[in-house]
């Protein structure tokens, strides 16, 4: 079994991924001196094309990656009697790692509402901004601006190519979608409704992803005391009264096959333990070592140290679809390479090595938008809606209602579809009002399946907003040059003889063709489709919320958990309600914040 080279160390965080490793990286490069160990259930990721190549993307779909850690939730009758499958990766960097790379921030409002209506001091957008320009050097605009950041470690460009899907896309817009503008800059925090080409998380110049453990990890482990131990799992936290004073740790039998998976270690903090394990890890990390609710503990077997019932609980996701289309065979998409097409890869990867770009230098994904209704689309997208949109968003103009965009790919396990070239319509509601838990069910077993709700589709609310979110993105997608009809399978099956059936090579329609209009049983059949084909967008958040005590909250406005000292919480599972985007800028946000957090209290003045 793997060690760490020390017995002690200043600070310990239990994971290696996005937030964890950008607070413990600046934390190191801030004082070399400092001893920081990371404990990472997974493997390294140094300079190995399979993560660094932004285009491999679709290749860590495959269910037979051995990077993922499967979560199956409980059977839903909201999802048509069926699980959610939702995964998780165990690799240094965390989901910087193998994400999609899409740079996509949330909205200013977002942020305001962290500060003030879950009371936050020092968490609102004026205060977060700067951070976020910190995380990047944004290339894909010269000159400077109070938005974007110019000097950070992470690259921010268009990539390697801008596909004729994207070009298809912001062109039919133009024409269907009047109303609304475009704009240089879709994610500009404080402007939302605008149609834009979106940038990424790629080394313009190097056609690399812009990841967290080669740019705030990798660069210090040699200069610093900084020390990632891989292939560990951390199992609890140990506590001398209601101190944490370090944490015990077992292998991980996936990455050390020979290891004794029983065989428990321990190592010990002098100052801090953060833990940083995600959205499904943290609480079960709390758990285990006595915090959280006490019917939860008791039926896991763990005695109860604080009680904290929010541990686990206000699960939020993007609960979202990916309807897929035919595209023609002239498109640029990245379908080839997560097949892994010999000759197509090979093609794009001697490109790559020559010169940074091409569709290896790539994500899929050329444009998008955030989009908010008028007062029109709020009657189309129904009565069930009219609350929300009341109490949630109305009275905040840059909360948009859904985020969409055309995807270059077919979203999935690319072996599971015939091997041609497909394009999609990604959508997902922005704030959806259902939430779920994540708990555990045995306090010793680290590998044992948890107590797992989604949520998704329970909210009428939510139901009302996929339906139209297939509606209006399909109308999209069936004007675009690039389209040659749906792929049926995945798509509702309609009434025989409705107006709105799929069908599979057929030409686009004129730009201004009239709509397609739904009946009550095809609307039946979409909501039975969505119910079957809803998945995850990997954007879980909330379930050791920075809240109130009293509220549910887990930690407090510094990241502290409630009721013990010496132990932080640092990632996604700390904001306490979700924001409309791609949740990596966020987790970038968090650890950002969490090093100064960090840094001030140990006295750091860098």
């Amino acid at each position: 079994m793997a060690s760490p080279s020390l017995d002690e160390y200043d600070v310990i965080f239990a994971g290696a991924g996005t937030s964890g490793g950008v607070a413990a990286g600046r934390l190191a490069a801030a004082d070399p001196s400092l001893k920081i160990l990371l404990i990472e259930a997974g493997p390294h990721v140094r300079e190995d094309d399979n993560f660094v190549q932004p285009a491999k993307c679709l290749s860590h779909l495959r269910p037979d990656n051995p990077i993922w850690k499967v979560h199956v939730s409980n059977v839903s009758e909201y999802l048509g009697g069926r699980s959610q499958i939702v995964t998780c990766p165990h690799v240094v960097g965390g989901s910087s790692s193998v994400n999609f790379t899409l740079y996509n921030r949330a909205v200013a409002s977002d942020f305001d509402d962290w500060e003030q209506v879950h009371k936050n001091p020092g968490w609102g957008a004026k205060d977060l901004v700067p951070l976020l320009r910190k995380t990047e050097t944004y290339q894909v605009a010269p000159g400077k601006d109070d938005i974007h950041g110019y000097s950070g470690p992470l690259k921010v460009s268009y990539g390697g190519k801008f596909t004729n899907v994207g070009r298809d896309f912001l062109d039919v817009a133009k024409g269907f979608d009047t109303a609304r503008e475009h704009s240089d800059d879709p994610n500009n925090i404080y402007v939302s409704n605008v149609y834009g080409r979106m940038q990424k998380w790629i080394d313009g110049m190097t056609g690399k992803r812009s990841d967290v453990a080669h740019h705030y990890l990798y660069n210090h482990t040699n200069t610093t005391g900084l020390e990632i131990l891989t292939g560990s799992l951390v199992k609890r936290v140990i506590f001398e009264g209601k101190r944490a004073v370090g944490v015990e740790y077992v292998p991980n039998p996936v990455f050390q096959p020979d290891a004794d998976k029983t065989q428990v270690r321990t190592v010990r903090a002098k100052k801090l333990v953060v833990i940083c394990a995600g959205t499904f890890g943290s609480p079960g990390i709390l758990e285990r070592s006595g915090i959280g609710a006490k019917d939860v503990l008791g039926k896991a077997g763990v005695p109860q140290i604080v009680d904290l019932p929010g541990v686990g609980e206000h699960y939020q996701d993007h609960s979202t679809l990916f309807p897929p289309y035919l595209a023609t065979a002239d498109s640029f998409t990245l379908d080839g390479i997560g097949r892994g097409d010999p000759e197509e890869t090979a093609m794009w990867h001697q490109q790559w090595v020559k010169d940074g770009q091409g569709m290896m230098a790539h994500n899929g994904m050329d444009a998008g938008i955030k989009w908010r209704p008028n007062e029109e689309e709020l009657k189309e997208i129904g009565p069930e809606f009219e609350q929300r949109w009341k109490e949630y968003f109305a009275d905040k103009p840059d909360k948009p209602v859904f985020y969409f965009c055309p995807l270059s790919m077919f979203v999935g396990d690319p072996s599971s579809v015939p091997p041609r070239k497909y394009f999609c319509l990604g959508y997902f509601p922005a704030y959806p009002k259902g939430m779920g838990h994540v708990h555990i069910n045995s306090g010793d077993d680290v590998h044992a399946a948890l107590d797992f709700e989604t949520a998704y589709c329970r909210a009428p609310e939510d139901m009302a907003l996929l339906k139209y979110g297939y509606k209006l993105t399909r109308e999209y997608a069936r004007r675009m040059p690039c389209y040659e009809g749906e792929y049926t399978p995945h798509h509702p099956l309609f009434p025989s003889g409705s107006a709105t059936l799929c069908a599979q090579n057929v030409a686009p329609v004129s730009v201004d063709a009239p709509r397609l209009v739904y009946t009550k049983e095809d609307d039946k059949a979409l909501e039975a489709h969505l119910r079957k084909f809803v998945v995850t967008a990997w954007h879980f958040m909330g379930t050791c919320a920075m809240k109130p005590r009293e509220q549910g909250g887990v930690v407090d406005c510094n990241l502290n958990v409630w009721g013990v000292e010496g132990l932080k919480v640092c990632d996604l599972s700390v904001p306490p309600s979700n924001v409309c985007a791609n949740t990596y800028s966020t987790a970038l946000l968090v650890g950002e914040k969490g090093a100064v957090i960090i840094g001030n209290e140990l006295g750091i003045k860098a």
